[in-house]
């Protein structure tokens, strides 16, 4: 038997190889080191859990559950990259993350939706949903910004989709 096996010592890994030990230590060690449990058929990720006085809002985005996409409920990011021979796909997912953190830094506690964004081309359209905190003035102002300063740093034409509403009350679809 001529194989070579690292095994986990205290300090750090050990190389070991067949003329090192025999063949009972290398079962030992196999043994020792490979464990097995049962398969939890479980899925929690995306689910959230219920409040005993069901007090905490869900939006409709929230309360459809992950297997509902493309169901109930569209992706946030809808772009080419996913599809094969994609091109651009991990400067497009660094780019849609910049962009959240962007827009929620800059709209600071005004966003009561997801950011949305949407790429077509070379055009890149961003929705969600704004609490009508600030004036009209400096919502207009913050629309122009974010438009020319995300069109100049993604080098394409950058377009902001926005719905107001009064309160932040008015997009919960549900308690839970």
């Amino acid at each position: 038997m001529s194989a070579i096996l690292y095994t986990n010592i205290a300090s750090g890994w050990k190389l070991c190889t067949s003329s090192s030990f025999s063949q009972g230590t290398l079962l030992g060690v196999l043994s020792q080191s490979f464990h097995t449990t049962q398969v939890v058929g479980k899925v929690q990720s995306g689910r959230y859990k219920i409040t005993r006085n069901r007090s905490k809002p869900l939006t409709y985005e929230m309360a459809n559950q992950p297997c509902q996409i493309a169901h109930r409920k569209s992706w946030n990011s809808w772009n080419t990259t996913s599809l094969y021979e994609g091109q651009r796909e991990p400067e497009t997912v660094v780019e849609d993350i910049f962009i959240r953190k962007f827009m929620t830094g800059t709209w600071h506690n005004l966003f009561v939706s997801e950011v949305v964004i949407k790429r077509q081309h070379n055009t890149i359209r961003i929705a969600g949903i704004v609490q009508q905190k600030i004036a009209a003035r400096k919502m207009y102002f913050l629309i122009g910004y974010c438009e020319e300063i995300l069109s100049y740093w993604l080098k394409c034409p950058v377009k902001l989709e926005l719905q107001t509403v009064s309160d932040k009350t008015d997009v919960i679809h549900k308690y839970i």
